[in-house]
């Protein structure tokens, strides 16, 4: 999509005037739904709509080693896809930029011990731990992809279900694991801390949040800003443009303060939501 010069100079007059082409002012965010528990055969699932942008995660578990710098701790790998019907700009291998951008400012995100306890997926020391796998697909790009996944992520790492150990017998090297077979008889992940992602880009004089596509071609500058426990996790700039210090730092600020609201407001929702709820696509 490309613009005229005319829709750009209108959509930054908006802007400056505090009310954006949907009619939002420069803090809001457009309507989002939110599905949980969709995917039959994954651990945890969930779908996020932001607007047009549409985003579909699903985690599953597996049983892994532990890093031997980390005899403790589990681990958690993220991986994204671009499908090819979410934007013609994905066709080929046009999105695989965007997907490694994406999985590698996620891993960023929870990598900190103060966003995700990783020694929570520790199973035996230096021996065995739990691995999640995170799969994001972008089904589609409507603008704003960053935080519409972060809040996907964490949604479904909420409902996802860690299997109870029964027993756990050790031959010397081998170590065997008996899970319980009690599909109810599970763990659920703590995610109040994880991080929530907030894109904030400056257009003209003003910074916004939650721009659209139409709105990420007038930006001069974006950054992503993942906030967790009210302080920053990681920092990344992304697009060509870049940002005065000035306005960095009114960048931060602003992603901060929008970070926390989101993140309040996505808890009240996920704390309603239960496992095994018979919800779907089409509910």
């Amino acid at each position: 999509m490309s613009l005229s010069q005319a829709e750009k100079t209108f959509i930054l007059h908006g802007v400056a005037e505090n009310f954006r082409v949907d009619g939002r002012d420069r803090e809001g965010y457009r309507p989002m739904e939110l599905e949980t528990d969709i995917v039959q055969h994954a651990f945890g699932s969930a779908r996020l709509r932001l607007a047009n942008t549409d985003v579909l995660v699903a985690v599953k578990i597996e049983v892994d080693t532990p890093l031997p710098e980390k005899p403790f701790e589990g681990k958690i790998e993220f991986f994204v896809d671009c499908s090819a019907n979410a934007t013609p700009d994905f066709e080929g291998r046009g999105g695989e930029s965007l997907a490694v951008e994406l999985a590698n400012i996620l891993s960023s995100a929870y990598e900190s011990p103060l966003t995700f306890d990783l020694r929570k997926l520790c199973i035996l020391k230096g021996k065995k731990c739990w691995k999640l796998y995170v799969d994001v697909l972008i089904l589609e790009c409507g603008g704003n992809l960053f935080d519409a996944v972060s809040l996907a992520v964490k949604a479904a790492l909420h409902i996802t279900q860690v299997p109870k150990i029964k027993a756990v017998n050790i031959d010397g090297d081998n170590v065997e694991i008996e899970v319980s077979d009690n599909i109810i008889d599970c763990d659920r992940l703590n995610v109040e801390d994880l991080p929530v992602l907030v894109t904030v880009c400056k257009i003209g004089n003003h910074c916004i949040v939650d721009p659209s596509l139409t709105e990420e071609q007038c930006a001069v500058g974006s950054v992503v800003v993942a906030v967790s426990k009210e302080c920053f996790s990681t920092i990344t700039s992304i697009g060509t443009g870049s940002l005065h210090e000035e306005t960095l730092f009114e960048c931060l600020d602003l992603g901060h303060k929008v970070a926390i609201k989101l993140n309040q407001t996505l808890m009240a929702i996920l704390v309603q939501i239960q496992p095994n709820q018979d919800v779907g696509f089409l509910k």
